[in-house]
C-alpha cells in the first residue's frame, strides 16, 4: 500500500498541475451496477465466505471495505470528470490506485473487491443516457500484466462495453474468461513485440467498436523489475505503451480515465516511477484538451 502515498507525494510535488480530490465513496447502488447485491452485502458486512476472502486475499476489516468503496468512487469520479459530465470536459483523468479488473459479479480475487471499470463503465452509461437520451459506449483498455478476468466476466455478450486484455498468457489468472479481444504475451516478452501487439489490438479495436470513452488500466507489472509480472519491458517500452494510447484516444477525441491498476517492483520506487511516467504523459495530453 506505501506505493499509492509515495505516488500522490510524487505527484503533487512533481506535477503540480493535476488537481487533485478526495475519492467519493460508492454507494450500494453504483456497486450493483456491476456485482451482485448478496455479494455487496457480505463484503459489507464481514460475512463473506471464508473461501471467498482467501481468495481476494485481504483479511475483512472495515477499512478493507471503505478503501475498496472509494477506489471504485474515484474511478467513476475519473470518468465523469472526462467526459465532463458535472461541468467543462477534461478529456483525461485519472485514479491514482483502482484497476480492480479481477473482481467479478458475485466475487472478488486476486486482491480486487469491486471492479472499478466494470462500475464505472455502467454508471457513465446510466449518466449519459439521462442527459445525452444517447447511449454511452466504452472501451476498457488493460494493459495490467494479468488478464482482466472479472471485467471480461462482467461484460461477456454486452454490445456496449469492448474489452480488450494484453497479458502474460502463463501469468494469473490460470483460469481466463473470454474478453471481447485477447492478447497473450509470452513470459519476456520485451518492448518492440509488447509495442508491436499493441498496435495490433489497437487497430482491431477500431475496426470492430467505436467508443465515446476509452477506460485505461495501466499497470506497472509489465516492467522488467516487477516481482510478479514475468514480462521484461523497460520504462521507455512503457512510457511508449502509455503514449500509443493516449494518442489513440487523442486523435479520435475520446474521453480517457486511466486507473494504476497493478505493480510489485522488487525495487517499490520502480513502481512508482512507472506511473509517475504514465502522469506525466496523461498531462501532456490533457493540455491538449485544454490548451
Amino acid at each position: 500500500m506505501a506505493k499509492y502515498q509515495r505516488l500522490r507525494d510524487r505527484v503533487a510535488g512533481e506535477l503540480p498541475q493535476v488537481r487533485m480530490g478526495v475519492a467519493p465513496r460508492a454507494s450500494d447502488g453504483e456497486l450493483a451496477l456491476a456485482h451482485a447485491p448478496a455479494y455487496i452485502q457480505a463484503v459489507a458486512e464481514g460475512t463473506l465466505d471464508a473461501a471467498l476472502m482467501r481468495e481476494i486475499g485481504f483479511p475483512w476489516s472495515t477499512e478493507m471495505v471503505e478503501r475498496s468503496r472509494r477506489s471504485v468512487g474515484a474511478t467513476v469520479a475519473a470518468a465523469r470528470a472526462a467526459l465532463g459530465l458535472q461541468g467543462r470536459v477534461e478529456g483525461v483523468a485519472a485514479n491514482m490506485a483502482g484497476g480492480t479488473h479481477h473482481a467479478s459479479a458475485g466475487k472478488g480475487g486476486g486482491f480486487c473487491v469491486f471492479n472499478d471499470a466494470a462500475v464505472a463503465a455502467r454508471q457513465m452509461q446510466m449518466e449519459w443516457a439521462r442527459r445525452q437520451r444517447t447511449p454511452l459506449r466504452v472501451a476498457v483498455i488493460d494493459l495490467d500484466v494479468h488478464q482482466g478476468n472479472g471485467t471480461a466476466s462482467i461484460f461477456r455478450n454486452d454490445p456496449g462495453v469492448f474489452t480488450l486484455s494484453l497479458h502474460g498468457q502463463k501469468n494469473f489468472p490460470f483460469r481466463k474468461e473470454a474478453s471481447d479481444l485477447d492478447v497473450d504475451l509470452p513470459d519476456g516478452c520485451t518492448d518492440a513485440p509488447y509495442l508491436q501487439a499493441l498496435e495490433h489490438a489497437l487497430d482491431e479495436l477500431e475496426r470492430r467498436f467505436e467508443p465515446d470513452l476509452v477506460i485505461y488500466l495501466a499497470g506497472a507489472d509489465p516492467f522488467e523489475g516487477d516481482r510478479l509480472g514475468r514480462l521484461k519491458l523497460s520504462y521507455d517500452g512503457l512510457e511508449a505503451r502509455d503514449r500509443r494510447v493516449f494518442d489513440w484516444a487523442w486523435q479520435r477525441r475520446i474521453p480517457l480515465a486511466f486507473a494504476m491498476a497493478g505493480g510489485y517492483g522488487i525495487n517499490i520506487d520502480e513502481t512508482v516511477q512507472v506511473q509517475m511516467n504514465t502522469y506525466r504523459v496523461a498531462l501532456a495530453y490533457w493540455k491538449r484538451w485544454n490548451g
